[in-house]
């Protein structure tokens, strides 16, 4: 079995589940939908600093990852707003992040820093458009240049 062709479809279906996942967090905060923020149970209040920034990040970055599009972007943004979860959120409590309930956090934070740094994998809107960016013939190549002979 040659499991090295595996590796593209793999990476595309962890890319569509953690962002699925991303942008359902977002849509609880943003929302209130799937039983609310985990801390209120309710949407974060509009503008609100930092809740309602991070849930906006959670929900278009999420949304961007999960079908592929600006995938390494928006998945070094999602990265980068997880690590700031970790570290001014939940670390101030403890250390570890079985202990300060950062274990979300963390697992975001490196899960679209793999993304970021692998790409969007086979199946993703990435894919098809720099596909067809590749294919495009460019304007010298277009209209032969006439021969002289």
């Amino acid at each position: 079995m040659n499991v090295s062709r595996l590796g593209g479809p793999t990476l595309s279906l962890f890319r569509i589940v953690i962002g699925l996942l991303f942008t359902l967090h977002g849509l609880s905060s943003v929302f209130g939908l799937f039983g609310g923020n985990p801390m209120t149970g309710k949407a974060v209040p509009l503008g609100t600093w930092p809740g309602w920034w991070a849930a906006l990040i959670q929900l278009i970055c999420g949304a961007l990852v999960l079908v592929g599009l600006f995938t390494r972007p928006a998945a070094l943004l999602a990265s980068g707003s997880m690590a700031y979860a970790y570290f001014v959120v939940h670390q101030p409590d403890d250390l570890l992040p079985l202990r300060n309930g950062g274990e979300l956090a963390a697992l975001f934070c490196w899960s679209f820093l793999l993304v970021a740094t692998l790409g969007s994998g086979p199946w993703a809107l990435d894919s098809l458009l720099f596909k067809r960016r590749a294919d495009a013939p460019s304007p010298s190549m277009a209209e032969p240049s006439p021969v002289n002979a």
